[in-house]
């Protein structure tokens, strides 16, 4: 069950610095290349073996593959070859562009891009045909280590490889990402922010160019200024136009990398530029300030070296910025969060992390179209405290992420349509219940709903306490979610998780037979006429009384307690230990029963017999028993049906446990949780 519930307490953002080992022998990458070396032989991966497997999920490669080691393809292999640039990244025959954009965007920074390609690598006296790589997953830094068998037909890598035939470190580069994701398939279609955010832990932010600021110029300046990596595209309206080539020389659903912003003094007038790269490394813009074009024949050749401006048919290009507003649709920026900035950049995020599930039955209730269940999300309380300077508001970024639906892709999944709502607090602590959303309107939301890995927007609110549920459009949609909160100044969050408590009311006292009612005498004539002389019933004897009292009940729709019902029923109510009830006994338990068939009425909204799982939290809550999200869905995943429905029987058998767990509890003394999730987990 890959979607239960996680610890969702604030973290802080993980140091890239401790990345974990994830070779699935437990060794870290110069362990396992130091039993190569001694062994002399190179080092193989099991993890990710050199086999179909490893490059598609759902078909056969369409051409016989072949893996070979650099150093059968090429004399000389070299890890990387005069420093590692943009010129190095040419796609192959991978629908992966939107990676290859985010690699070319690495390589303008050389801290960022040290930190995902470890330089101390090569192809010398120590090779052992071993490599590594790091990458940001959920809040947590990874070291993923490959063997450099690459895929290869007719001698010639298939995949990214560089314009020097030599150079290998951008197709292992893929390859680990590849690993990463579970196979060289799983990387086709995506966003370039996707693969930023995993190559940088930062978080991204989009804009509609058409729609975008008035300083947008300035906004993308800063944000090459500041390291943060800029990739763009061209919408398309149909899936027949996918990578179809405009006029102008561009190409639509295409992800291209924004490398550099610029003006230069054209005519006495200066014109704002901007550069833009085609990962294919080939296929350039053909308008004005294209590279051949007359403009630059104005400029002078100190301006043009300044630019890098030169006439190569490797994919870069410069435009007019007022052009590139024209022919483009979308610009990814991903913002680096403060231990992906350099030392001396003055501005830095305060971030923190929430880890999350949406389980179908109890925490997955989608948007807010859905009152019935939107309330029983996980809730964050998000607490504002300190104004921006010379600001009366905050501003923060919330960015909800869907966690390894790549990595699932071979199972079936795709990506889940995201987003999140932003309530001013109550003032009062504890998940907030179904009324609360009916009578109030949000105070923020994310832009939109949309199937991206992430959904992420920037937001000015006054200081306050804010209350954010992060939701699937659709209620009974299953994924592990991160949650990250970054802020100018320091925010607090907490998740609106309720503490465990039990409030059960003192049992009654049997009432004496001259007093009994009218009902417990026929309770009485029904109990001497089915237990005999001893008065005392089993399991069998109590599932006919029980089912023949409901039956005459008239506004219950149940179906018949079960056997498994009585005999739980006993070992409540028993206090002989010899496994039958007295009429005592059966008294005291027919007042709770009573209590517990209420409850069930009052939450049976379509009185068909059955309750909605998602109703279950305010059910217990009634019947006196208060739990977490962590012990809701284990009992969601033990008494709910396919429907996510729970009739009577499975009612009164969780309130037994749980009243049974309960009494062992205070006589050990042990914790409410730990003990309590034993006895319901079973």
């Amino acid at each position: 069950m890959p979607y239960l519930y996680r610890d969702s307490k604030s973290r802080p953002p993980a140091l890239p610095g401790a990345a974990r080992a994830t070779h699935g022998s437990g060794k870290a990458y110069e362990e396992l290349k130091q039993e190569c070396l001694r062994s002399g032989v190179l080092f193989q991966d099991p993890d990710f073996p050199a086999c179909d497997s490893s490059l598609f999920f759902s078909e056969k490669p369409p051409i016989p593959f072949i893996w070979k080691r650099p150093g059968d393809i090429v004399k000389d292999p070299k890890f990387i070859l005069g420093g590692a640039t943009r010129t190095d990244i040419c796609q192959g025959d991978l629908g992966d562009c939107w990676l290859l954009a985010a690699i070319a965007s690495l390589t303008l920074n050389e801290k960022t891009l040290a930190r995902v390609v470890p330089l101390d690598q090569n192809f010398g006296p120590d090779y052992a045909g071993i490599f590594h790589f790091q990458f940001w997953q959920h809040n947590e830094w990874l070291d993923v280590v490959i063997d450099d068998r690459l895929p290869t037909f007719k001698g010639r890598l298939v995949f990214l490889h560089s314009a020097e035939h030599n150079e290998f470190w951008s197709a292992l580069l893929e390859k680990a990402y590849a690993k990463l994701n579970g196979s060289y398939e799983a990387l086709k279609g995506g966003s370039t922010i996707e693969a930023m955010e995993d190559f940088t832990g930062g978080v991204g932010e989009m804009y509609e160019v058409k729609k975008a600021p008035d300083n947008f110029y300035e906004i993308l300046e800063k944000a090459l200024k500041r390291c943060s990596m800029v990739g763009c595209s061209i919408d398309t309206s149909s899936a027949a136009e996918s990578e179809a080539k405009t006029p102008f020389g561009l190409i639509k659903g295409h992800a291209y990398s924004v490398t550099g912003i610029d003006e230069v003094r054209y005519r006495g007038r200066q014109v704002q530029l901007i550069r833009i790269r085609n990962p294919w490394g080939q296929v350039e813009w053909n308008g004005p300030w294209s590279d051949n074009s007359p403009e630059w024949r104005s400029v002078s050749p100190s301006e043009q070296r300044r630019l890098s401006q030169a006439a190569l048919d490797d994919g870069e290009f410069w435009m007019k910025f007022e052009d590139f507003k024209v022919h483009f649709d979308k610009v990814d920026i991903c913002n680096l969060t403060p231990d992906a900035l350099e030392d001396s950049i003055a501005h830095k995020w305060e971030v923190t992390i929430h880890q999350g599930s949406w389980v179908r039955g109890s925490t997955a209730g989608g948007c807010r179209n859905f009152l019935e269940t939107f309330w029983t999300n996980p809730q964050i309380k998000l607490h504002l405290t300190e104004k921006d300077d010379g600001e009366d508001d905050c501003t923060f970024i919330a960015a909800l992420m869907q966690k390894d639906r790549r990595k699932l892709k071979k199972f079936g999944a795709e990506m889940l349509t995201i987003g999140y709502s932003i309530y001013e607090s109550p003032g009062r602590d504890g998940h907030l219940g179904k009324d609360f959303f009916r009578y109030h309107p949000s105070k923020a939301r994310s832009k939109t709903y949309i199937n991206l890995r992430e959904v992420s927007n920037r937001f000015k609110l006054p200081p306050g306490d804010y209350i954010l549920v992060p939701t699937t459009f659709e209620p009974h949609q299953e994924a592990d979610f991160c949650l990250r909160i970054f802020s100018e100044k320091k925010a607090i969050t907490e998740d609106l998780d309720e503490n465990i408590a039990i409030d059960l009311p003192e049992p009654p006292n049997p009432t004496p037979s001259p007093q009994e009612t009218e009902e417990e005498k026929q309770f009485r004539a029904l109990f001497e006429q089915i237990s005999g002389k001893d008065m005392e019933i089993d399991a069998e004897e109590l599932k006919y009384v029980l089912n023949a009292v409901l039956k005459k009940t008239k506004n219950i729709k149940f179906k018949n307690l079960s056997l498994i019902s009585c005999r739980n029923i006993i070992s409540l109510m028993d206090t002989s230990g010899n496994g039958k009830l007295e009429f005592s006994e059966f008294k005291v338990f027919w007042e709770k029963m009573k209590k517990w068939i209420n409850i069930f009425l009052l939450f049976d909204f379509d009185k068909s017999g059955s309750m909605s799982s998602y109703e279950l939290r305010s059910a217990l809550k009634a019947a006196g028993y208060q739990l977490n999200n962590y012990l809701l869905q284990l009992i969601v995943l033990r008494y709910s049906d396919e429907h996510f429905q729970i009739e009577f029987d499975d009612f009164l058998n969780c309130l037994i446990r749980l009243e049974n767990a309960s009494r062992v509890f205070q006589a050990l003394s042990v914790k409410n949780k730990e003990f309590i999730n034993l006895n319901i987990g079973e």
